[in-house]
Formats: structure tokens, sequence, C-alpha cells
């Protein structure tokens, strides 16, 4: 397979820098017009979501399998939080106890985001993700225990996963110390990741992309079709005309009119995975890669992810309109878009 260009990379950032913003958007959306308990929620199903797919393939596809329960999920976090560009370490204490770190600037809530983020919106993601790892691996000894939060003004997001000598109670299994804190890193004993610029910029791309494939359907399921196209479309139009400027300059924009912003859209769908096909002010894809095989996917997940497509456009020129032409959730062959 022929190396990346510099155009398909670019392509990959722009696509991960707009989708890293959706995903903060919605659940920021989510807390002010929702409450705090629903953004709560909210980023509790997302992380659910997260960890039903992702965990077990990606601890087994690792090899992690072959370590200490307790040091290989701090591995994993790790891992799989370094390759997605999170700031993050990983401290092992003994063949029982292993702490995990992740440090400021936060990538979920990165810039002054952070700011309106609950402290239960942080607990929510450790409810679903960490405190689940005994339970997916089979193994009822093993919990996370939370020293630090960074939107409690703690200077990170810190804990250690840890193998007990007995089963933990279903509240037991995520816990909170705030007297304690980890150890340092030995940056030199960190795992190293010897991937090319290409593909940790893919991985990149791919991080950010899942996340928005977990809360479109969770925000469907937890506030139904009609409220969460709302709520989905109003943080997608926001998050699209923020990020306009930094995605057309990654594209290589150089016009304001249709068939230029066709070319963006084409190229932001190229780097989500799928073929367009661009004739003129006409974009079209008979493939939605983001959202292939995730159950409740449903026509407000489109509307919403295509939000931010109405945005973009509405920076590169506001007298112009997105028009959707054709749609495959509602029986056509493709998905097509026009720009008038």
């Amino acid at each position: 397979m022929a190396a990346a260009t510099r155009t398909e990379l670019n392509g990959w950032l722009a696509s991960a820098e707009l989708h890293q913003r959706y995903l903060t958007g919605l659940i920021l959306r989510a807390v002010v017009f929702k409450g705090e308990a629903a953004g709560t929620e909210l980023n509790f199903r997302t992380f659910q979501a997260q960890h039903r797919e992702k965990f077990l393939g990606g601890y087994k596809n690792l090899g992690l399998d072959k370590l200490p329960p307790a040091v290989a999920c701090a591995q994993y976090i790790y891992l799989a939080n370094h390759v997605g560009g999170v700031k993050c370490e990983f401290i092992p204490e003994s063949d029982r106890k292993a702490w995990v770190r992740y440090l400021p600037p936060r990538w979920i809530w990165d810039g002054a985001a952070i700011c309106a983020v609950p402290n239960d919106v942080s607990i929510a993601f450790m409810r679903a993700f960490h405190s689940q790892v005994g339970v997916t691996l089979g193994n009822p000894n093993l919990g996370f225990v939370c020293t630090n939060i960074t939107t409690r003004i703690d200077p990170c997001l810190e804990g250690y996963f840890i193998e007990e000598e007995q089963p933990l109670a279903a509240d037991e299994r995520l816990r909170f110390r705030f007297d304690e804190n980890g150890p340092d890193v030995d940056s030199s004993k960190l795992p190293h990741v010897e991937w090319s610029e290409e593909r940790m910029i893919k991985a990149k791309r791919n991080y950010a992309v899942q996340y928005i494939r977990s809360i479109l359907p969770a925000a469907v399921s937890l506030f139904g079709e009609d409220e969460a196209r709302k709520l989905g479309w109003e943080a997608g139009r926001l998050i699209g005309m923020q990020c306009y400027d930094a995605t057309a300059a990654l594209i290589g924009v150089e016009r304001n009119d249709a068939d230029a912003f066709a070319r963006y859209l084409g190229a932001m769908l190229d780097a989500g995975g799928d073929k367009p096909d661009v004739k003129g002010a006409e974009v079209s894809i008979s493939t939605w890669r983001m959202m292939e095989g995730r159950e409740g996917v449903t026509p407000a997940c489109f509307d919403a992810w295509n939000a931010l497509w109405e945005g973009a456009l509405a920076v590169h020129n506001r007298h112009m309109k997105l028009e959707v032409t054709a749609r495959m959730d509602e029986g056509a062959d493709r998905w097509a878009w026009r720009v008038r």
C-alpha cells in the first residue's frame, strides 16, 4: 500500500480536530441545556459503549492478557490514549497495583471548556470504563481507585487499578481516596509505540471519530429521537462554524464558492474513510463508515452529524445552503449533498 500523501495526512488531522471538538461540544451542550444529571448520564453511556466495543478486543490484541491484570489495565489505558493524542502516564507499582494519570491539557476538555465541566461528568467516564474492567475480564477482585480529578481543581485525573485479595461489591469497583498521590513517572520506562507518522495521525483520527460513533446513539437512547436531533444539530452547527477556519486551512480551501466547499466536504468525508464522488457543487458517498455496524443509529444521528457541515458552510459562505439530496436511511443507495 502506498504511503499517505500530505493531503491525506492533513485530512485526517482535520477530521480528528473536528470530531474531538464535537464530542466536547455535545457533552457541554447537554450539561447546559439538559442539566448536569443529563450531561453526566450522556457521558456515562458514551464511555459505556466505548468500553463494550473497544476494551476487550484491544486488551487481547495488545497482548496484555499475558500481564498481571492491574498492570495490564493501566497499560491499556496508557497505550490507547497515547496513540489517540491524550497526555497520559502509566506507573506499575506492583503486580497487583498500577497507576494511570491523565495530565492537562485534558484532551476531552481542551482549552477553556474544562471550566464548564461538572465533577460528576468526569466521574461518569470512570464509572463506565475503569470500574468495569474486572467485570469484563471476569475478575471480581479488580477495581479502580481514583485519587485526583482535574475538574475538582486537582493537577490531574489520577488513580490506580488494584487487584484485591477478595471480590469487590458493585459499589467498590470505583472508590475515591483523595488523600493519596501516585508516584512520579519514569518516562524511560513507559511503553514505546514505534509507529510511523502516518499510523499515528490515522490513530488520532480514529480515536476522535470513535467517540462520535458512541455518543450520537447514546444521545438518542437518552433523550429520544427529536431531542437528540436538536441537541446534536445545535452542537454540530456551532462546532462546524468554530472549526471551519482550522480545518479549511488543513484541507487547503482557497475560495468561498460552492464548488470549493464541495471539495472541502469531499476531503473531510474521504478523511473519514468514505470515498466521495465530487462533481461541481454536488457530493455523494455510498457508505458512512463511522456508523457501520453500530447499533442504535437512527436518522437523528445523521442529522446531528450533518450539522457539522452546515456550520462549516455558514462560515465558508453565509449566503449558501447545504441540501441533503439523498439518504441511505430513507432507502436511497447513497448519501448526497448539493451546495447552493
